[in-house]
């Protein structure tokens, strides 16, 4: 099976580089595939996640006005697909341009399109006025149009399905990328709070920070650590200066060993306003941390089992957001009990229970 997968980049640290760096490793070194992964204006970059050295790479240099770089996009692209003559073509671009893919180059194969965001990631704002309404009104109805074209259109969630109106839609949630022995579980002793994300919009670190706030009047010595790409504002470190609480708030740059970081953690929290699944969140609970999330649209309910596992709150609800933070830091056998049912909920999304899925996927369309 020679698959072809086209994103913009994989040298990032973030979640669809993460997941694809699993799937794409797993089904070139477990299942024989020859993996091709197309990038665009990637160049020599280094890539912050492993991938397996089996995968073949292309890359896509598209520059200039924009009818210059759709020009030079379709182009690279069709070239190296006419070289490569995949058997089925998966595209990872939560992008416009990813979605009307077939449009561009047409359809020379089978073609999957994964979505790894809710559509609510093209809101930027909480108010929207009418003519920004509108707009987005016509990105959606363009999104549909795309997504229609697709043999297969992969979501993550049953509550991502209600944001799509298609007839080739399925659903197949993130695998895990790793899950720890039993003796490398977290402690949950730590007086640690952990989040991790890139400071866009969507993740809602704004609302974190005022949760925060209020978690440090009843518990000043507990620390929340962020980890995630820091926009070059740095507002939200400006934010938890502007509330005095930057003492007890440590920002910091992604690392590649994300692992000991929710060893160290006792609490997970996810501020969201949108997610596309929310890896992170079962990440935490492979460590048998808790997890406490805005119930946003349209990833944490499909894994948080609210009252069991962690604590889904209504969205923007802060004052409830802190105040079940707060449940969890004074009573350690409740985070003990949650965290250890977390951990059980985490095993559906082990590596050998979702990667089949795809394979069937794959295959069935070839």
């Amino acid at each position: 099976m020679k698959l072809l997968y086209i994103t913009n980049q994989i040298c990032g640290s973030g979640g669809l580089e993460r997941v694809l760096s699993i799937k794409a490793s797993y089904l070139t070194e477990n299942l024989n595939y020859d993996v091709h992964i197309l990038t665009l204006n990637q160049g020599n970059t280094s890539l912050f996640y492993d991938f397996s050295e089996k995968i073949t790479y292309h890359d896509v240099t598209a520059k200039g006005n924009p009818l210059q770089y759709f020009i030079n996009y379709r182009k690279g692209i069709k070239e190296i697909i006419k070289k490569i003559n995949p058997d089925v073509i998966s595209v990872c671009d939560d992008g416009l341009k990813g979605l009307l893919l077939p449009y561009i180059i047409g359809k020379p194969c089978p073609m999957v399109y994964e979505r790894h965001a809710s559509k609510n990631i093209e809101i930027k704002k909480d108010n929207l006025k009418v003519l920004d309404q509108l707009k987005r009104k016509i990105m959606f109805k363009l999104m549909d149009i795309g997504a229609a074209k697709y043999d297969t259109f992969v979501v993550l969630t049953n509550g991502n399905t209600k944001e799509w109106n298609l007839q080739n839609m399925v659903v197949i949630p993130n695998p895990l990328s790793f899950f720890p022995e039993k003796e490398q579980l977290s402690s949950l002793a730590n007086k640690n709070v952990l989040a991790v994300g890139n400071h866009g919009f969507q993740k809602g670190y704004d609302r974190l920070l005022q949760s925060w706030k209020i978690v440090l009047e009843k518990y000043p010595d507990w620390i929340l650590n962020i980890y995630g790409k820091i926009d070059e504002d740095k507002k939200h470190i400006k934010l938890a200066e502007h509330l005095g609480i930057s003492k007890n708030v440590f920002v910091h740059q992604p690392v590649k060993n994300i692992e000991t970081k929710y060893k160290e953690a006792s609490i997970y929290v996810m501020s969201s306003r949108s997610e596309g699944f929310g890896m992170v969140l079962i990440e935490a609970m492979a460590y048998g941390v808790p997890c406490i999330s805005f119930d946003c649209p349209s990833g944490p309910k499909d894994i948080i089992d609210d009252k069991k596992d962690g604590f889904l709150i209504k969205n923007g609800d802060i004052s409830t957001f802190s105040s079940k933070i707060c449940s969890l830091i004074k009573d350690y056998d409740l985070r003990k009990k949650m965290g250890l049912n977390a951990r059980i909920k985490s095993e559906k999304y082990l590596t050998k229970n979702i990667i089949p899925i795809w394979d069937t996927l794959f295959k069935g369309l070839s």
